[in-house]
C-alpha cells in the first residue's frame, strides 16, 4: 500500500513540477512573445490605458495621443499623415498595427519589460501612464523633398546616411491616411481598411522595405563589379569581347544592350566602360567567368537573404538558387528572378561610398521615457564589410563617371562629384520598366546614399529617376 502511494505522490508530484514549468514559462519567458501576438486583444486593449506615446521628427510629433471623451481615452492623431504613413504605420483597435506603431507598440503603450517600474509607479501614485517618445532619424526636409520628388509617380525612395547607417527619408506611394484607421468606431475603421485592402495599388504596402519587390536591373551590376574587382580575378580595365547580340548558352533566347548595338566602339570593352553605358551583354559574360558562388558570396555581403529589422521587418532582397548558366548571365545584369527592395539597393550605394563598410540601416534616433530617461540611445552598427577600401574607391571613380559622362548623366549637380548609376528593369514582354537610380554624394565624402525606384514607366531610369534621386540629394547638400 505504502509502495502504490508512493508512485502516485510520484506522479503528483512530477506533473505539479511540470505545471510550475509550464507557468513559469509562459508568465516570463514568453511574455514578449505573448505580448507580441497579434491574436492577444488583451495587449491591444491595454495600450489604450496608457497616453501612447509620441512618434518625432526633428523634435515634433507626427504621432501622438490627444484626450478623448470616451472608454478609450486617448485617440492617435497623425501629423502630414501621407508623408509619413510608410514610417508610423497605423494603430487600430481592430485591424492590429503597422510600422513603428506595431515594432515599437511595447515602448509606445509603456508597456516593455524596462518601463515595468515606471508603470507600476505612475499607477501608485495616482499619474497617468505614459508611454516612451521614440524619436526617428528622418530628416524632415530630406522626407519632403524625396516627397515632392517622387510626385505622382508609383514607387519609393530611400535615403541613407551612409556613415551611421540613418534613414534620413523613407517615402512609399501610393500612400494613405492612417487617420482614417484611428477611429474609435469599429465600423468606420474596418470600412477604411478594407477600402484600402481592395485598392489595386495597394497603398498599404511600404515599397521601400516589402511589398512585391522589383527586379533591380542595371543597378544590380555595382554588387557584380564590385564582386568581380574585389576577388582579385578583375580589375576594371579587364575587357570581355562586344557583340551586339548574345545567344545565352543552351537556349535560344538573345541578349542586346539597351541601344541594340555595341558597347562603345571596338571589338572588346573593359568593365569600367560597360558600367558607364550600362551595357547588359558585358555583365552577362563576366557573371559567367565570375561564377555562381562568387557571386552569391558577394549579394550575401550587401545583405541579400538577411533578416533585418528597421525596426519593422525588411523582407529580405534575393537571387535564386541552383541557376543554370543562362539564369546566372540574366541575373548578372539584374534581371532573371533577382528580387531587391529600394533599401537593399541605398545599402549597397551606402556600402561604396563608406569604404565599403555598410552600416546597419534605422528608423530610431532615440527611445526616452516620459521622466526623459533615455531607454535606447542611437549607437551606429556596423552591418558588414563586402568590399575593401580599394575596391571601394575604384567603384566610386567608376560611379562617378556613370554621372559625369555615362548613362547616369541626369544625376549630375553643378560643383559636386555624385557617384550614382541607374537601371531600367524588365518585367516582360510588352509590359511597363521598374526605374531605378541609386548612388551617394558628395563621392569624396557621403553625406546620403539613395535609392528611387519608380514603377510602370514608359522611359529609362536616367530619366525619370534619376532626377528624383538628385533633388533628393541636393536637400542634404543644400542644408
Amino acid at each position: 500500500m505504502n509502495r502504490e502511494l508512493k508512485r502516485v505522490s510520484a506522479v503528483i508530484l512530477i506533473m505539479f513540477v511540470a505545471l510550475l514549468c509550464s507557468t513559469t514559462t509562459i508568465s516570463a519567458l514568453q511574455v514578449d512573445n505573448l505580448r507580441a501576438d497579434s491574436r492577444n486583444v488583451r495587449t491591444l486593449y491595454d495600450s489604450y490605458s496608457a497616453e501612447r506615446g509620441p512618434i518625432l521628427v526633428a523634435g515634433k510629433p507626427i504621432a501622438e495621443s490627444k484626450p478623448v471623451d470616451d472608454q478609450y481615452k486617448f485617440q492617435r492623431v497623425y501629423t502630414e499623415p501621407e508623408l509619413y504613413a510608410a514610417i508610423t504605420g497605423y494603430f487600430t483597435l481592430n485591424q492590429g498595427t503597422s510600422g513603428v506603431e506595431g515594432a515599437l507598440n511595447d515602448y509606445l503603450s509603456g508597456t516593455a519589460n524596462d518601463q515595468f517600474l515606471a508603470k507600476v509607479n505612475a499607477i501608485l501614485t495616482g499619474q497617468t501612464p505614459k508611454g516612451a517618445a521614440v524619436e526617428l532619424t528622418i530628416d524632415p526636409a530630406v522626407q519632403k523633398a524625396a516627397w515632392d520628388a517622387l510626385g505622382s509617380n508609383q514607387g519609393a525612395v530611400v535615403a541613407i546616411d551612409p556613415k551611421t547607417g540613418a534613414i534620413l527619408a523613407m517615402v512609399s506611394k501610393p500612400s494613405y491616411d492612417p487617420n482614417r484607421l484611428a477611429s474609435h468606431t469599429t465600423v468606420n475603421v474596418i470600412s477604411a481598411y478594407n477600402k484600402l485592402l481592395d485598392d489595386p495599388k495597394n497603398p498599404l504596402f511600404n515599397r521601400a522595405i516589402s511589398g512585391d519587390l522589383y527586379h533591380p536591373g542595371s543597378v544590380f551590376k555595382l554588387i557584380v563589379a564590385s564582386a568581380a574587382i574585389d576577388s582579385g580575378e578583375f580589375t576594371a580595365d579587364s575587357t570581355f569581347p562586344n557583340p551586339s547580340t548574345l545567344k545565352l548558352p543552351l537556349s535560344d533566347s538573345v541578349i542586346t544592350n539597351s541601344n541594340d548595338g555595341q558597347c562603345g566602339a571596338g571589338k572588346e570593352v573593359s568593365i569600367a566602360n560597360a558600367l558607364r553605358l550600362s551595357c547588359n551583354i558585358p555583365f552577362a559574360e563576366l557573371g559567367k567567368a565570375l561564377g555562381e558562388e562568387t557571386l552569391r558570396k558577394y549579394t550575401t555581403l550587401y545583405g541579400f537573404g538577411a533578416d533585418l529589422a528597421i525596426p519593422m521587418d525588411v523582407t529580405p532582397s534575393s537571387i535564386p538558387g541552383s541557376l543554370d548558366v543562362p539564369q546566372l548571365m540574366l541575373s548578372s545584369f539584374g534581371q532573371a528572378n533577382v528580387q531587391v527592395t529600394p533599401l537593399q539597393m541605398a545599402m549597397v550605394s551606402a556600402g561604396i561610398g563608406n569604404g565599403g563598410v555598410v552600416m546597419k540601416p534605422t528608423l530610431i534616433r532615440t527611445i526616452t521615457a516620459p521622466d526623459l530617461t533615455v531607454i535606447q540611445p542611437f549607437q551606429p552598427e556596423v552591418f558588414s564589410n563586402p568590399i575593401s577600401p580599394q575596391t571601394s574607391a575604384t567603384l566610386t571613380q567608376l560611379m562617378v563617371n556613370n554621372v559625369n559622362n555615362g548613362a547616369a548623366s541626369n544625376g549630375r549637380i553643378s560643383g559636386v562629384d555624385v557617384a550614382g548609376k541607374t537601371g531600367t528593369a524588365q518585367n516582360g514582354e510588352g509590359r511597363p520598366y521598374t526605374l531605378w537610380f541609386t548612388g551617394f554624394a558628395p563621392a569624396n565624402d557621403p553625406q546620403i546614399a539613395v535609392a528611387v525606384v519608380v514603377e510602370n514607366g514608359t522611359s529609362f531610369g536616367n530619366a525619370v529617376a534619376a532626377p528624383i534621386a538628385r533633388k533628393v540629394i541636393e536637400a542634404v547638400l543644400n542644408k
